[in-house]
């Protein structure tokens, strides 16, 4: 995957196929509070479960549709669901993957500090 912004011919393959698979379109309207799209953020592993994924790593929060309500039973209250483009691909705890962009629960996202400033 190249490391262009903005929506490049497979980041719209992906959004279909995600589409598809949601059987709804993904939203385009971005909460108030959210992290913004191409945020740097690091995925970190959850402290009390040995997972959801290996190892933490460096990704960005992708533009593909907008951050959602997680609705999982699970879910903090507020939390919200990100699609994340990881740097390299990563193998989840189970040892799926390698996969190259995820729905990542708000949890396990810590935003990097904005470079230059």
């Amino acid at each position: 995957m190249s490391e262009s912004s903005g929506s490049v011919p497979s980041d719209v393959d992906d959004r279909e196929a995600v589409e598809r698979i949601l059987r709804r379109p993904l939203s385009q309207t971005w909460p108030a509070g959210a992290l913004g799209p191409n945020s740097r953020v690091t995925v970190v592993r959850a402290q009390d479960w040995d997972g959801p994924w290996q190892v933490e790593f460096a990704g960005t929060i992708d533009a593909m549709g907008a951050p959602e309500p997680n609705e999982h039973a699970d879910a903090l209250d507020g939390e919200l669901l990100y699609w994340v483009t990881f740097d390299t691909p990563q193998y989840d705890s189970g040892g799926g993957g390698p996969y190259r962009k995820a729905r990542i629960w708000g949890r396990y996202l810590r935003a990097e500090p904005k470079s230059g400033v």
